[in-house]
């Protein structure tokens, strides 16, 4: 039972992460029907902000070796600050360079120019800081929590209540405020939306920004555990699309959801046999899409406005 509670505290610290991205998915789909595909690249675009800042914060040049002193909790909220920054100004860009000039055009161009804008955004990374590894230590340290004799790192419980935080904060501005509300009526009908007086351009600028964003703060989250890598994108970015299919892909709850979900799934799967990890977590997307294709979750997007 120690096991199982161990491997559930890491799979729900996983799940945050993958329910991030497949949120960021969910927002960019509801209101504009289409998804960035280099949503993997842009979680390691905030990964490696967050490194070069705190390396430069702590003296060292862009490709140093960070130790566990060069992390302080002041330090780790400016590298939160920057990844945010440049990952919401490189939403904005991809928005006008890879998608906008296909939204509403016949055929799937777009999923073509975010892939691309993707590799061009890794390869940036990697012409930067090389093919490596870099590790990035957590402010937390790195000792061992024990819950009902389970051990847990510091930083996968810290995942854990950034990610809770955030979900609940982006629900409630998505579901109380005007802005929020906005952009649930353009997710709905954007040409109803405009007659209203939106600005649906702005809401979608805003979309992007937004999906952008979650992605670098899952990249800083991630960091400390597995390390920043420019080639750990694409299969987090797989695991969180498959979240947001099983979750639903219209409704940002089962996205959230569907990432805890297939975090437990995997880490469980892994206790018993790790290669089988994989073969189970596709399994179970397959399953769900014959069954009920609009996730088990799914509905109308923002049905209630």
């Amino acid at each position: 039972m120690t096991n199982v509670l161990q491997a559930l505290l890491s799979g729900l610290a996983l799940g945050g992460i993958y329910a991030l991205v497949a949120l960021g998915f969910s927002i960019t789909h509801t209101t504009t029907k289409t998804l960035n595909f280099g949503q993997g690249e842009f979680l390691v675009a905030g990964s490696f902000i967050a490194v070069a800042t705190l390396l430069l914060l702590s003296g060292k040049g862009h490709t140093g070796v960070l130790a566990a002193a060069d992390v302080t909790f002041a330090r780790y909220g400016l590298a939160l600050l920057a990844s945010l920054v440049v990952l919401a100004l490189l939403g904005v860009v991809l928005y006008f360079t890879a998608v906008r000039p296909f939204v509403g055009a016949t055929g799937m161009a777009w999923v073509m120019s975010t892939i691309g804008f993707g590799i061009i955004v890794q390869n940036t990374a990697l012409a930067i800081w090389g093919p490596g590894s870099m590790a990035m230590p957590s402010p937390l340290g790195d000792e061992v929590i024990r819950i009902a004799g389970a051990g847990v790192r510091a930083q996968e419980i810290l995942v854990l209540c950034v990610t809770a935080v955030v979900m609940l904060a982006l629900d409630y501005v998505l579901r109380r405020t005007k802005v929020g509300k906005a952009v649930r009526a353009v997710a709905v009908n954007k040409q109803a939306a405009a007659l209203m007086g939106i600005n649906v351009g702005a809401m979608v600028v805003l979309a992007f920004v937004i999906s952008s964003s979650l992605a670098g703060l899952a990249g800083l989250l991630i960091a400390p555990i597995t390390t920043a890598s420019v080639f750990m994108g694409l299969a987090i970015a797989l695991k969180a699309f498959s979240s947001a299919i099983v979750g639903g892909l219209t409704n940002p709850r089962g996205c959230i959801a569907g990432g805890f979900l297939l975090g437990c799934i995997e880490a469980l799967v892994g206790l018993w046999r790790a290669e089988l990890r994989e073969i189970t977590v596709f399994a179970l997307i397959i399953l769900v899409l014959v069954v009920k294709p609009e996730g088990l979750f799914g509905q109308k997007p923002f049905e209630k406005v």
